[in-house]
């Protein structure tokens, strides 16, 4: 790769992360520092995942639809700047045989079996750590019960694997590879950038996605494959957004 591509690779990394997670990344170590400010305690603050978005309940679909929309996107605009120019392999995995980006029925078992993975610990994790006072209680939702608020919070759990998998792991680890970065720094970029837009619950929530961040992208760099990653995130957060709602259970991711 001579130094033009090299020098394009890393505007797009510039302006593609200012565009979307890393923003996000920002936004929230900057809501973690506001919440340390208060004066309550960090366990005794809420936060709520899927939040109404309008007072009308005819028009909060239309806000929520396009939160959904945005995500969908990001994942689109990874996947398509892929596609234009995606390394035929990444150089130094194992068996490496390509970046395989094409969607098949088999990427569902491997993505329920990391789903449980990371899930349960996950769920034993935030409940410790809120007890510990190092995250603030996460309500998964605002929403309502009814069929439609359940539809749109489906369809936000699924956008949210998309945007993320697409992201954060397929074209980040792509292109910081072409840049022929270590993988121990791939690895690290990836799960420091995840960790950081979660940070907004709490310090548990940076940490626990850093390391839910670096098994995915270890099942990356084993397989090449990233649909898996978007099934399980899927799955991980329909779990907790929906069981959420129609228990009224204990929060959960």
């Amino acid at each position: 790769m001579n130094r033009a591509d090299q020098r394009a690779i890393r505007w797009e990394l510039l302006i593609v992360l200012a565009v979307t997670f890393g923003a996000s990344g920002v936004r929230a170590t900057l809501r973690l520092l506001e919440a340390a400010t208060l004066p309550e305690d960090l366990n005794k603050q809420t936060t709520t995942l899927n939040a109404r978005q309008s007072t009308l309940t005819w028009l909060d679909p239309a806000f929520q639809l396009i939160s959904t929309g945005v995500l969908v996107a990001w994942g689109g605009l990874a996947l398509f700047l892929l596609l234009r120019h995606v390394p035929p392999a990444l150089a130094g995995r194992p068996g490496a045989s390509g970046v395989h980006l094409r969607p098949r029925w088999r990427d569902i078992a491997p993505g329920a079996g990391l789903a449980a993975l990371i899930g349960v610990p996950g769920l034993a994790f935030y409940v410790g750590s809120v007890q510990l006072g190092l995250s603030r209680e996460v309500i998964p939702t605002g929403l309502d019960r009814s069929v439609q608020d359940l539809v749109l919070l489906v369809l936000n759990s699924w956008a949210n694997g998309v945007a993320e998998e697409l992201l954060v792991v397929a074209w980040l680890c792509c292109r910081l590879r072409q840049l022929r970065l270590p993988w121990m720094w791939v690895f690290l970029a990836s799960a420091v950038l995840r960790g950081s837009y979660h940070l907004y619950q709490g310090y548990s929530a940076g940490l626990g996605n850093m390391v839910m961040g670096l098994v995915f992208v270890w099942f990356f760099y084993r397989t090449g494959r990233v649909w898996p990653l978007v099934v399980a995130h899927g799955l991980i957060d329909t779990v907790a957004f929906v069981g959420y709602q129609v228990l009224g259970s204990t929060p959960g991711l």
